[in-house]
This record gives structure tokens, C-alpha cells and sequence, in this order.
């Protein structure tokens, strides 16, 4: 249960009442020369910049022994703290907050509560994680900052598609031809049987940015597959905006080797 509430609080994230979704759009303009730089710089161009965001959701999760619906609530001050709370039938049952640094948790059905850095979750969770990439998929950008890599371009229908491999890590990034807006990511690791990918379906136009209209998570793994689809329902940018995050009493805490 502590994982299922983990992975639901840090992946859950939520968009806008009004769902005007964006269509599609003749392929951007790159240029004469068509390029992985190119195609990453355009994608890069597009305004991303706000200061706190405050995000509804629902959500289903589901693996080869169970499926669960929950709701929750996201606080982003960007680049500064993540706060998510996950509720059932209204009630909190786990709150996560997140800093570059650090990482506190606590789970209700488990009365646990977690504390450390990002090295010791990566160890209990099993797959690569920082603030930064965190924050990322919550606005539906590139778990990376592909600046600062070397991809191979390739162009499948109305999709560029960005892949990378090193040290026997694949990734792969798909942004439509039109807003060179991310679609799809995924990163595999084929000698461990592990692989996690998340899909944009649409996205919507807000005074701000851009943000995703759902997004769906498979992951894959030898212990078993699991799928988290989320449904966005209420957005508010550039409030003041409160970060509350209390252990209750009473809750034993986690210790990682």
C-alpha cells in the first residue's frame, strides 16, 4: 500500500475544468536543416514560466493485483517545493513534500512516515528520480533537459522522435510535429526488464502555458506491471499558495539500507 500511495502522489497531476483540447497543427518551422538541436530548441522556446501552480486530479492506479481510484491535490512552487496529498472518499490517506534535497512522506493505512534524499526513494522505489524530473512530468515536459544530450532524430506520422542510448539506458522522447509538444517518454533498461512510459494524449491552452490534458504511466518490471491513468480537472497558476506538512503522532518511521 505505501508504494501505490507513493507512486500516486508523485506521478498524479491534473489540468483544467474546461477541456478546449488543442488539434493538431502543420509540422513547426525548423528551417531548411531538420535536426535533433533544431527540433530541441523549438521545444524549448514555447513560455513555461510560473511561479506556483496549484493542481486537482483524479486517479486510477493498477497492477497485477489490484486497481484504485483516489484523488489529489498538487502545490508546485517552481524549482522550490512539491507538496501532494492523496485522498479516498475525502479522506487523506498519504502526503508527500519535495524539495531538490529532500523528500518527506506519510502514509495513513500504514501509519509511516519516510525522510531522506533522493538516493535512498531511488533505492526503495526502484527507478531513477529527482525533484527536477518530478516537476517535469507534473507540466508535461522531458524528464531531461534534452539540451544537454545527444539524441538521434527520427520521424514517425506526425511525431519527432528523440532516442538515446547510454549505458544500456534507453530513452526515447516523441513531441508532435506541430508545437513540438512532448507526447510520449520512455526510458528502458533491457537487461533488467525494466521500462516506464508516459503518454500526453492531448494538452490545453491556458493564459500561462501549456499544460497536458491527461496523462497515462505504464511501467514494467520483473515483480509485475502497473498503470496509473489520471483525469485533470481544476488548474490555478501564480497564487499564494501554502506548503501545510505534518507527521501525525504516533507513526513509525522508514528506515532504508
Amino acid at each position: 500500500m505505501k508504494k501505490l500511495l507513493m507512486l500516486l502522489g508523485i506521478l498524479a497531476l491534473a489540468s483544467c475544468k474546461s477541456k478546449a483540447v488543442l488539434a493538431e497543427k502543420s509540422p513547426a518551422n525548423l528551417g531548411d536543416t531538420l535536426s535533433a538541436p533544431a527540433v530541441i530548441a523549438k521545444h524549448y522556446q514555447a513560455p513555461r514560466d510560473f511561479k506556483t501552480l496549484v493542481i486537482n486530479a483524479t486517479a486510477r492506479y493498477e497492477d497485477d493485483n489490484q486497481s484504485q481510484n483516489v484523488s489529489a491535490d498538487i502545490r508546485i512552487k517552481k524549482d522550490e517545493k512539491i507538496l501532494v496529498s492523496v485522498k479516498f472518499l475525502g479522506i487523506t490517506m498519504a502526503k508527500a513534500l519535495l524539495t531538490p534535497t529532500q523528500v518527506k512522506y506519510y502514509a495513513k493505512p500504514d501509519s509511516e512516515y519516510f525522510e531522506g534524499d533522493y538516493v535512498m526513494l531511488e533505492r526503495w522505489l526502484g527507478t531513477d528520480l529527482d525533484f527536477k524530473k518530478v516537476q517535469n512530468l507534473l507540466t508535461g515536459e522531458p524528464i531531461d533537459d534534452l539540451s544537454q544530450g545527444d539524441y538521434n532524430l527520427s520521424v514517425e506520422g506526425t511525431q519527432y522522435v528523440l532516442q538515446q542510448l547510454i549505458g544500456g539506458i534507453h530513452k526515447a522522447f516523441w513531441l508532435d510535429t506541430g508545437r513540438l509538444l512532448v507526447k510520449k517518454q520512455q526510458v528502458a533498461q533491457p537487461h533488467t526488464q525494466r521500462s516506464i512510459q508516459i503518454n500526453y494524449p492531448d494538452h490545453v491552452r491556458h493564459s500561462v502555458m501549456i499544460l497536458p490534458d491527461a496523462l497515462e504511466i505504464s511501467a514494467q518490471q520483473p515483480k509485475g506491471n502497473a498503470k496509473i491513468n489520471v483525469n485533470y480537472r481544476n488548474v490555478v497558476f501564480n497564487q499564494e499558495i501554502s506548503f501545510p506538512y505534518s507527521v501525525p503522532d504516533g507513526y513509525q518511521r522508514i528506515l532504508i539500507d
